[in-house]
C-alpha cells in the first residue's frame, strides 16, 4: 500500500468528526449570542447606543424583532393606585374633621367672635356668661390722663352687674355650624347692650370727680402764633400748647363704652378727649407771614459818615411793617421820619460851626455850606433796598456834599474872609497861598456883607454889574451868597481899613485886580468861603492898591505862601491832594436890598483855575467840578452883563497892582481854622 493511500486511510476517522465539531461551534455561538443579549439589557449604559439597540432589533435568526417594553411602561403607572389611596384617605378624614368640628360649633361660638369687646371663640354660653359674671364682680376701669396719671373707678362704684336676657343663645343659635371655616379669617363682632347694667348716674358723678376734671386746673389749648420781632433773630412761629382741658362728653363716652366692654383701661390722649389748639406750627400761613416779616427785618442797611456809621435793622425796622399774612408792606411815612432824623443829625448845612480863626480866636459861623441829605430820594432808595431784602453798606443820596465828613467839613481849601479886618486868606491844601484886603459892603447905607459859611456858586471872566443906578464892569467875578461875590473894582485904588463903613459896596467883596486874579485862578465851584466878624482886629488904615490891571498886563507876585492854621478834626485830604468838592443846592438865599450883582448870570462859566472856560485837570490831581446851576434873581437884584470882547471897562486903566500888606506878621502861631461846635 502506497504511502497517499495510508494517509488518505489514517484521514478517514477524521473526516468523519469534522460535522460534529461544526456543531458544536454554532450552539457556542448561539450561546454567546444569548449571554451578549442578556448583558446588554442589564447594562445599557455600558455600550453604544446604537449598537445596544441593533443587537436587541435581531432574534436569534439575525432578523429585526419588537422590542420588548411592557415591563418598563408597567413600572412607571404602578404608583397611580397608591396615591389614589392616599387621597381618597385624606378626603374622608377632612370630610370626617369638618363634620366633627361643625357638630362642634353647633354649641360653641364660631372663631373670631367678639360680643361686647370679649373674644368668646370656640366658648360655650355657659362659658361666656360665666366670664362676664366674674368680669363685672371684679371690674376696675383706669382713667389715664396726658401726664400719664391714672385714675380708677370701681364696677362697685357704678353698680356694675350682668344681665343674661338670651342675646349670646340668639347669636349662637344664628350661626351656620357648616360654614365655621369662613370664620377663620373674618371676625364677627356683636354688642349685646342689655348684659351689662350699671348706674349711668353714678359713672357720670365718678368721671366728674376725677382730678384731671376739674375744671378750675385745666388749661386751655393755645394756638401757634408769629411771635413779635425778638432782637436778632427777627420773627418766629411760637408752638401750639396743648393744655390740659378735657371735653366732658367725650370723656363719659369712652369711659361708658369702656365699661360695656370691661376694659381695664383707656388713654384719655388716644381717644380724643382733649380740646385742641385749631392752629399748629406747621401752618402754612404762619410760616409764609414769619417769611415775609423776616425778608424785611434781616435786612441791615450801614450808613457811613466818614468815620461814623449809623446801622438800620430789624430793632427799628420791624416797627414799620404794617398787613397780616403775605400781605406785608413798609409803613413809608416811617420811612421818612427815619432820613428825618439822619438829616437832623448829619446835615451840617446852616448849623453853626465853631471856627478857629487864622488870628487864632474862635468864631461861631453858620450858612449854606455843608451836607444835606435829599430826603425825598433817599426815602424812596432806602424803601427799595429793604424791599430787596439784601443788607447793603452806603451812603445816603445827597442834595448837596461838602469836603468832608466831621466837625470841619470844609476841609483845607478855603477863603478866610475876616469882615472886621477887612482881609481874605486863602488857603488851597492847608496852604496859605494869597492874601489881601478888600472891601465890603457899605455899613452906613444898610448892605452890610453877611457872615457866614458859604460855597462859591461859579465864576465867571468879565461881567458888568448893574443895579439901581449904576453899571460896573468886573474882569474877575466869583459869586458864594446869591448875588454877593468877589471881584476886581478897578474904581477903587485903596482897599481894607474903615472904608466898608461908609464907602463899601453894594454888599460884594472889592479886592485889588491882582488878588482877584490870583483867587480867580484858583478858586472852583463848590468852594468853601467862610465870612465873620472878629472885634479887635479892625485896621487902622486902608492899604494903597489898584483895582485895575496892571501895566503890561503883569499882576502883582502874591505873598510868600504860609502854612495853613491847624484846624480842630480838620479831615485828610482826598487823594491828589485836594479835599473832596460838595455839591451845591440850585439856589442860593436871597440876600438884602443893595446886592451888587444878579443871581441868574447869562454865559456864567463854573468856577475853574486858572479863568479857563473849560476846567482842566487841577494841580494834585484835585478832581474837575461840574458846572453849578446859577441862583434865581433876587426881586429888585442887580444884572450882570458880560462885556463884548474888545470892550475896555469904564474907568479901566493900567495902574498898580499891590494886593496889601502881607499878614505873615500879624498871623498868631496857634492853631485855628474851621470847626463844627
Amino acid at each position: 500500500m502506497s504511502e497517499d493511500q495510508k494517509k488518505l486511510q489514517d484521514s478517514g476517522p477524521e473526516h468523519e468528526k469534522r460535522p460534529v465539531r461544526r456543531s458544536r461551534s454554532r450552539e457556542a455561538a448561539a450561546a454567546a449570542r444569548r449571554a451578549e443579549k442578556e448583558r446588554a439589557a442589564s447594562e445599557p449604559a455600558a455600550g453604544a447606543p446604537g449598537a445596544a439597540a441593533g443587537e436587541q432589533g435581531k432574534g436569534d435568526s439575525g432578523f429585526p424583532q419588537k422590542p420588548a417594553g411592557g415591563s418598563r411602561e408597567k413600572s412607571r403607572t404602578a404608583w397611580l393606585p397608591a396615591l389614589a389611596g392616599f387621597v381618597g384617605v385624606l378626603l374622608c378624614v377632612g370630610i370626617a374633621f369638618y363634620v366633627y368640628a361643625a357638630q362642634a360649633y353647633k354649641t360653641v361660638f364660631f372663631p373670631n367672635t367678639v360680643i361686647n369687646g370679649a373674644d368668646v371663640s370656640d366658648r360655650t354660653v355657659d362659658e361666656v356668661k360665666a366670664a362676664f359674671s366674674a368680669g363685672a364682680d371684679r371690674y376696675r376701669l383706669t382713667v389715664v390722663a396726658r401726664d400719664g396719671s391714672g385714675e380708677e373707678i370701681t364696677g362697685q362704684d357704678i353698680g356694675l352687674h350682668t344681665v343674661f336676657d338670651g342675646g349670646l343663645e340668639k347669636i349662637l343659635e344664628a350661626q351656620n355650624p357648616y360654614r365655621w371655616v369662613f370664620h377663620l379669617r373674618t371676625p364677627r363682632v356683636y354688642q349685646i347692650g342689655t348684659m351689662l347694667k350699671w348706674d349711668e348716674e353714678a359713672l357720670a358723678r365718678e368721671v366728674n370727680g376725677l382730678e384731671c376734671m376739674d375744671e378750675s386746673a385745666m388749661v386751655r389749648p393755645r394756638d401757634a402764633y408769629l411771635s413779635d420781632y425778638i432782637e436778632g433773630r427777627g420773627y418766629e412761629v411760637v408752638p401750639e400748647e396743648e393744655g390740659t382741658a378735657l371735653k366732658a362728653d367725650a370723656v363719659q363716652t369712652a369711659a361708658s363704652a369702656a365699661v360695656r366692654s370691661l376694659d381695664p383701661e383707656i388713654s384719655l390722649e388716644e381717644l380724643g378727649c382733649y380740646e385742641k389748639p385749631s392752629v399748629r406750627s406747621d401752618d402754612p400761613g404762619l410760616a409764609a407771614e414769619r417769611d415775609a416779616r423776616n425778608r424785611y427785618v434781616n435786612v441791615t442797611v450801614t450808613y457811613t459818615f466818614g468815620d461814623r456809621t449809623e446801622v438800620l435793622n430789624g430793632s427799628r425796622t420791624h416797627e414799620w411793617l404794617t398787613g397780616a399774612g403775605t400781605d406785608i408792606a413798609l409803613d413809608e411815612t416811617q420811612i421818612a421820619e427815619y432820613v428825618s432824623e439822619l438829616a437832623k443829625t448829619y446835615n451840617t448845612a446852616y448849623k453853626p460851626r465853631a471856627f478857629k480863626t487864622s488870628y487864632g480866636p474862635t468864631v461861631n459861623v453858620s450858612g449854606s455850606y455843608g451836607w444835606r441829605i435829599n430826603q425825598k430820594e433817599e426815602a424812596a432808595q432806602l424803601k427799595g433796598i429793604l424791599e430787596a431784602g439784601e443788607s447793603v453798606t452806603r451812603e445816603p443820596i445827597y442834595s448837596q456834599t461838602a469836603a468832608a465828613h466831621g466837625d470841619a467839613d470844609y476841609g483845607n481849601t478855603y477863603a478866610e474872609v475876616n469882615l472886621t479886618a477887612q482881609h481874605l486868606l486863602f488857603y488851597k491844601d492847608g496852604n496859605k497861598i494869597l492874601e489881601s484886603d478888600f472891601v465890603s459892603g457899605n455899613v452906613s447905607k444898610g448892605h452890610t456883607t453877611p457872615a457866614g459859611l458859604y460855597s462859591l456858586t461859579y465864576k465867571q471872566r468879565d461881567a458888568v454889574l448893574k443895579g439901581e443906578g449904576y453899571a460896573s464892569p468886573v474882569k474877575y467875578w466869583m459869586p458864594f451868597n446869591g448875588g454877593i461875590g468877589f471881584h476886581d473894582a478897578s474904581w477903587r485904588s485903596s482897599f481894607g481899613g474903615s472904608i466898608y463903613k461908609t464907602g463899601g459896596s453894594h454888599g460884594c467883596v472889592n479886592m485889588p485886580y491882582a488878588a482877584a486874579k490870583e483867587l480867580y485862578e484858583n478858586v472852583y465851584a463848590g468852594m468853601p468861603v467862610i465870612c465873620y466878624n472878629l472885634p479887635g482886629t479892625e485896621s487902622k488904615a486902608p492899604t494903597k492898591a489898584s483895582g485895575r490891571p496892571p501895566a503890561g498886563g503883569q499882576a502883582a507876585q502874591p505873598t510868600k505862601p504860609a502854612t495853613q492854621p491847624t484846624q480842630p478834626n480838620v479831615p485828610a485830604t482826598q487823594p491828589g491832594g485836594q479835599a473832596a468838592q460838595p455839591t451845591q443846592p440850585n439856589v442860593q438865599p436871597t440876600q438884602p436890598g443893595g446886592q451888587e450883582t444878579q443871581p441868574t448870570q447869562p454865559n456864567a462859566q463854573p468856577a475853574q483855575p486858572g479863568g479857563q472856560e473849560t476846567q482842566p485837570t487841577q494841580p494834585g490831581g484835585q478832581p474837575t467840578q461840574p458846572p453849578q446851576p446859577e441862583p434865581t434873581q433876587a426881586a429888585g437884584g442887580p444884572e450882570i452883563t458880560p462885556v463884548e470882547n474888545g470892550t475896555t471897562a469904564a474907568g479901566g486903566g493900567d495902574s498898580g497892582g499891590g494886593y496889601g500888606p502881607a499878614f505873615g506878621s500879624a498871623q498868631s502861631t496857634e492853631g485855628g481854622g474851621p470847626g463844627v461846635s
